[in-house]
């Protein structure tokens, strides 16, 4: 039975009207997004930044507390995470001013913003691009929570993040932006069929040749590893980065200033391009394929996927509407992997099929795209580490 959201958020069912005539499920854009804010459906006791609103997620900044925990939990649907921390807290910390963030630790930390949703509009959460480059781990967490980075149809309440670093030591405080969420209307299906349909449309695969490739369409579509680099067969240009275990501390709200030798280790392409992936060591990798994400549409990486090997090839798993494709003008961008092998030594091997990319569809087109103009940090990128590190040309 259709819920009638007229009596639970008039405005929201008004305004999304435009956006509904086709579907009634999906992802919200930036529009919407907007909408709920406006409404007091999103609200932070410090406004929110227009920056913060992205075509289909919104940026969500660290409160004024945090605290050192024991282990990570959920707080199971009978309790509260302040009752879970109370029980785990090892210490508080003040997050008004500039904090380190140890490796090897777990931390919770209050979310500035708050959330009073409708009765059909669920969340979803991630690490932003650049936490996942840095190895930073994030989940979100609700009161009565029993999975992370979900936020339950009408959920009304405080969002929690738990922060563990696992190779860089970091410095934040609060307003730092280390994960996003997106906002669901209903439950719209991933779907192999419609993948199709948009690959036969407007390829969704290109080459470095600016050539159209052939999509693997199988629950998603399909992206495989590039360990080739520029000098291919020949060796010697870099394929990605491993993380150097003993490196310095990191400032998250330094951007473009970091010397990358400091803390990454190039690794150049062989002859048997190839790479074996060591479970304690963090690895920066590229996907062979370059990608596109239509602006009717968005996109989530699966992070790890047994059925491929016992590795986990990505943190951030949101790409956003217009990703590689621009105003349609941009033929790709490649897919940027942090990989983590899990217990035991792993051989990966160039254009092995590393992971997937499912589809789906928003609410209507955003009235922005991802890119330039909005200040996307990895739109057409290639082999880049986070925002922080100067590229290595220049370092």
């Amino acid at each position: 039975m259709k819920r009638d959201l007229g009596n639970l958020f008039p405005e929201l069912e008004k305004d999304l009207k435009p956006y509904t005539a086709d579907f009634t499920t999906g992802i919200l854009p930036y529009q919407d997004i907007v909408k709920l804010i406006n409404g007091g459906r999103i609200s932070a006791a410090e406004p929110i930044e227009d920056t913060q609103i992205q075509p289909a997620s919104l940026d969500l900044r660290l409160g004024a507390t945090a605290w050192r925990v024991r282990a990570s939990f959920l707080p199971g649907a009978a309790s509260t995470v302040s009752a879970k921390i109370e029980r785990m807290m090892m210490h508080q910390i003040d997050l008004t001013r500039p904090t380190v963030f140890e490796k090897g630790c777990v931390y919770i930390a209050e979310i500035m913003e708050e959330l009073r949703l409708p009765a059909d509009i669920s969340g979803r959460s991630n690490p932003k691009s650049s936490t996942g480059r840095l190895d930073i781990f994030t989940r979100l967490i609700t009161d009565g929570g029993i999975e992370f980075e979900s936020v339950p149809e009408g959920y009304r309440g405080k969002l929690y993040i738990e922060i563990v670093p696992r190779t860089f030591s970091v410095l934040a405080q609060q307003g730092t932006r280390l994960n996003q969420m997106r906002f669901v209307r209903g439950h719209p299906p991933p779907s192999d069929q419609k993948l199709d349909e948009l690959q036969s449309l407007d390829s969704l695969v290109y080459s470095d040749a600016d050539t159209p490739m052939a999509a693997i369409v199988n629950h998603g579509l399909w992206i495989s590893v590039d360990l080739e680099g520029e000098k291919g067969n020949e060796g010697g240009g870099i394929v990605g980065y491993r993380a150097k275990r003993h490196a310095p501390l990191i400032d998250l709200n330094h951007v473009n200033h970091y010397d990358p030798l400091e803390f990454w280790e190039p690794l150049r392409s062989e002859a048997q391009r190839s790479l074996v992936l060591n479970p304690d060591d963090f690895y920066i990798l590229i996907s062979r394929e370059r990608i596109r994400i239509p602006p009717s549409f968005a996109a989530s990486m699966v992070p790890y996927d047994p059925s491929v090997g016992e590795f986990r090839i990505h943190y951030a798993g949101f790409f956003d509407p217009g990703f590689g494709y621009g105003n349609n003008d941009i033929n790709g961008a490649r897919a940027v992997l942090e990989v983590r092998s899990h217990e035991v030594p792993f051989l990966i091997e160039h254009g092995q099929g590393v992971g997937r990319l499912i589809y789906e569809r928003l609410l209507g087109k955003p009235e922005r795209l991802y890119g330039a103009n909005i200040g996307s940090n990895y739109q057409a990128q290639g082999l880049k580490l986070s925002k922080q590190f100067r590229p290595p040309a220049t370092a």
